[in-house]
């Protein structure tokens, strides 16, 4: 008897997880499903892989040469939506031409305070590729999925590093000696950037000249040996604070 009593239950405490189990797969509000707990694990998981990798190529690939903190901004939330809209709206027959898009609208992206810089911006078209793939790539395996981002991961990391590329910026100045523009006195105009912005000068060229105002618009170049990026090197104009 007393076996009977426990086998009695333990089938009913089976039947009543399975009818919790039906109920959170069948009940619906409005004709959508309240929970499914199979398609909402696969989210969470695919969400994981996306976000493991999307913050290894920023933390680790982008900032570190960067330090700009409203792109890290951008690009984790970017990373984020796009991911969502991508995965969420799968099942819509938009796949390819929507992800192309994607690409098509942020490639014009202008902010308002500055124009995006090419790093910056290859760094968003990488940003937005990761997380489309991820999002979209339902058929592959997860080994599939790794292989693809670790690819992707190990590029930005040789392009980052190349030992045999020296690093060169740029830098426009509005140059108040127009007596030394002149190609015969390229030696000495040499010597008198180096002088006064304290750079190591590999090459100048001169731009517009004003002569009543006896300036000349010039773009320097100069070698950097720590390859840092330096965002303000083509301004001209000291912003206003708003």
């Amino acid at each position: 008897l007393p076996l009977t009593i426990l086998w009695n239950l333990r089938s009913e405490s089976i039947v009543s997880r399975s009818v919790i189990w039906r109920l959170t797969r069948v009940i619906e509000i409005f004709d959508t499903p309240v929970a499914n707990a199979g398609d909402m694990g696969a989210l969470l998981l695919r969400f994981l892989f996306n976000s493991v990798f999307i913050w290894i190529i920023i933390q680790k690939l982008y900032y570190p040469k960067s330090q700009r903190r409203d792109y890290y901004f951008t690009f984790a939330l970017i990373s984020v939506s796009i991911f969502f809209l991508i995965y969420l709206l799968g099942s819509v027959k938009i796949k390819v031409g929507f992800a192309l898009g994607l690409f098509a609208i942020f490639g014009i992206i202008r902010y308002r305070t500055e124009s995006m810089s090419v790093r910056e911006m290859t760094y968003l078209f990488v940003i937005i590729a990761v997380s489309v793939i991820n999002a979209l790539a339902v058929t592959l395996s997860y080994g599939e999925l790794l292989l693809t981002n670790v690819i992707f991961i190990i590029c930005i990391r040789l392009c980052e590093n190349i030992p045999y590329l020296k690093s060169r910026s740029e830098k426009l100045v509005v140059y108040d000696r127009i007596d030394l523009i002149k190609p015969d006195c390229r030696d000495e105009l040499l010597k008198d950037l180096k002088d006064r912005l304290g750079l190591d000068i590999i090459d100048v060229e001169v731009g517009a000249v004003d002569f009543l105002r006896d300036t000349a618009m010039l773009k320097v170049y100069y070698g950097d040996r720590k390859g840092s990026i330096n965002t303000v090197d083509n301004m001209l104009k000291i912003p206003k604070d708003k």
